[in-house]
């Protein structure tokens, strides 16, 4: 990573330390010798826990190796006065009931909503066109329309109808997320009571049917098949399919033609903000600030989050159950339950005494699919790019598609499934899918006057390099240059405004956030590690086999992304069983 400051950049310094590095919700006090939960690590989901044991009157301590909180959805000033979403950068998913419960705006939380949403510029080299066509998709359906018709006036038409149908598969899905999958083993060999709570939560799946009714056939293909099979059946022109195809393989090691992509795109139209379905947002002040006012929200209630405490393994009495945690420095913290935002790798491999522990449950949890295709770059830059689709205003004034999230090289999809053979044949892409955003386009708290950050969320490049290479900073250096040449073919003299950057590889990753193999959802979001399988069949309530440990992360039901739904879910689940002990 390299950083420099010219031009309008020039005077600018580090600014004062910002709201997310303060300490008003560190360390409250003393580190108590016992708490009723400890979490481990302050990701937004150990932190939504928390929040939500603590208002119900649950002694709850969070502790956090780094030290910043929000894990992936943090904000960090990696280039003096340049404030970056490191990790993850966009809010859609989180849930809507976690807003209010929490009262995350009084507790500081504001949003920059995106309209339009997604921009595709296109190259066209050779066509003879002066301007290259683009495609600028948004709220305004008839204006989707008008923009789509310049590549299909059938899928022009077609559109809107596509919108409904997945618009109603989300509405069906959603209940899902806010429930604990069915408890299979208590359904199996519980008491009659046990069996009976179980059948409860059957009931969001009988409403998803009923939701779907006789278009039910057609959502499970939707939910089974490629991408490119589902896309196929509704559009025609590439632009179009491949645009859409992104929200479909994006943080997955999965190709557009391979089957259940699409349940990976419908995790990403299922979410809203502010009441708007579908609606994607910059948090101000980056994705640290959500973490912070989650964290405001959970320390008002008097839970007590530490950073630089890193846990070291989690204690157990000798009748098998959860006693506490100790920490690297030697402190032992005993608590009645013991809750893991980190993954359900470095939860039962790395803490938890393996003698404790089925045999067949550890294979299972050390053969998760963490395959992870992402590299993630955040650049500092003194003016916005300048596309040649779309070219920049007077003055260097943001227009409305600076806003959006621009994909690159996503002219076809077949450019999405090439670049998905090279990372399987270990090379990092040759021409990566690139999405681009400029959240300082809406919000200029993240940078300094006249110049803008830029979140590259680039795929695909393998975690294992062919060749016995390694990732080391020639080879991380080598890819961001080719990812920035992609992006000066779309935006001449984008190169020249690049003022430091920060290349985040998969080793990186998971590193620096814990990921493991850099995936940012813990675990392959595939069919075969969801719902009812995650992390592992008959483990997929929370709980785990150790009485009293339980997963609160991305790595259980249901899933990664910000969503905050497994740290809530937890929480209830964790209150139910404390009142039962």
């Amino acid at each position: 990573m390299a950083a420099s400051g010219r031009g309008l950049c020039r005077a600018v310094g580090a600014s004062p330390r910002p709201a997310w590095r303060r300490a008003h919700w560190e360390a409250r006090g003393h580190l108590k010798p016992e708490y009723d939960a400890v979490v481990i690590g302050a990701g937004h989901n150990g932190l939504v826990a928390a929040a939500y044991l603590q208002r119900l009157g649950v002694n709850t301590a969070v502790f956090e190796r780094r030290h910043v909180i929000g894990g992936a959805a943090v904000t960090e000033e990696i280039i003096p006065g340049f404030k970056f979403s490191r990790a993850s950068y966009l809010l859609s998913l989180l849930r809507p009931q976690i807003y209010t419960d929490l009262e995350l705006k009084k507790h500081g939380l504001r949003l920059h909503l995106r309209n339009p949403y997604s921009f595709t510029p296109l190259l066209e080299e050779g066509t003879g066109s002066k301007v290259p066509r683009s495609l600028l998709l948004g709220t305004d359906m008839v204006e989707n329309q008008k923009q789509i018709s310049q590549f299909s006036p059938q899928d022009a038409q077609a559109f809107p109808r596509y919108e409904a149908f997945m618009n109603r598969l989300a509405l069906a899905i959603d209940p899902l997320l806010d429930t604990a999958p069915v408890d299979m083993e208590a359904f199996q060999r519980g008491s009659l009571l046990q069996r009976l709570k179980s059948l409860s939560t059957l009931k969001p799946l009988l409403q998803a049917g009923r939701i779907l009714g006789a278009q039910l056939p057609e959502y499970y293909q939707v939910l089974t098949a490629p991408i490119t099979k589902v896309l196929d059946q509704w559009f025609e022109s590439e632009p179009l399919k491949a645009t859409l195809a992104t929200d479909a393989v994006i943080g997955a090691m999965t190709s557009p033609h391979t089957p259940g992509s699409g349940y990976v795109l419908l995790h990403h139209v299922m979410g809203g903000l502010e009441g708007m379905q579908g609606a994607w947002g910059y948090v101000q002040g980056g994705m640290g600030a959500l973490s912070a006012a989650i964290a405001s929200s959970a320390a008002a209630h008097g839970a007590s989050i530490f950073t630089e405490k890193t846990v070291a393994k989690v204690q157990v009495s000798s009748g098998g159950h959860v006693q506490g945690v100790v920490l690297q420095d030697g402190s032992e913290v005993r608590s009645r339950v013991v809750l893991s935002n980190a993954s359900p790798q470095i939860t039962f491999l790395k803490l938890m005494p393996q003698e404790w522990l089925p045999e067949e449950f550890v294979e299972r949890i050390s053969q998760l699919d963490t395959r992870s295709p992402v590299t993630k770059i955040n650049v500092a830059v003194d003016r916005l790019p300048d596309f040649l689709a779309a070219p920049n205003a007077p003055g260097g004034r943001p227009l409305p598609h600076h806003q959006c999230s621009i994909h690159l090289n996503c002219e076809d999809t077949l450019l999405l499934h090439q670049a998905f053979e090279d990372a399987m044949g270990g090379l990092p892409s040759h021409r990566p899918m690139i999405e681009l955003c400029i959240p300082s386009s809406l919000d200029p708290t993240l940078a300094p006057p006249g110049c803008h950050v830029i979140s590259l969320f680039t795929q695909y490049t393998p975690y294992t390099l062919a060749g016995g290479k390694v990732w080391d900073e020639q080879e991380r250096n080598a890819y961001a240059d080719k990812v920035f040449d992609c992006i000066e073919a779309y935006a001449p003299g984008f190169k020249g405004s690049v003022l430091g950057r920060d290349i985040l590889t998969p080793p990186d990753l998971e590193r620096i956030f814990g990921l493991p193999g850099g995936n940012i959802f813990h675990c392959a979001m595939a069919l075969d590690q969801l719902y009812f399988a995650r992390p592992v069949p008959l483990h997929s309530g929370y709980r785990s086999p150790l009485q009293g440990l339980y997963l609160c992360g991305s790595g259980a039901h249901p899933g990664g992304g910000v969503m905050g739904a497994a740290g809530r879910n937890a929480a209830h689940v964790v209150f139910r069983d404390l009142k039962s002990m």
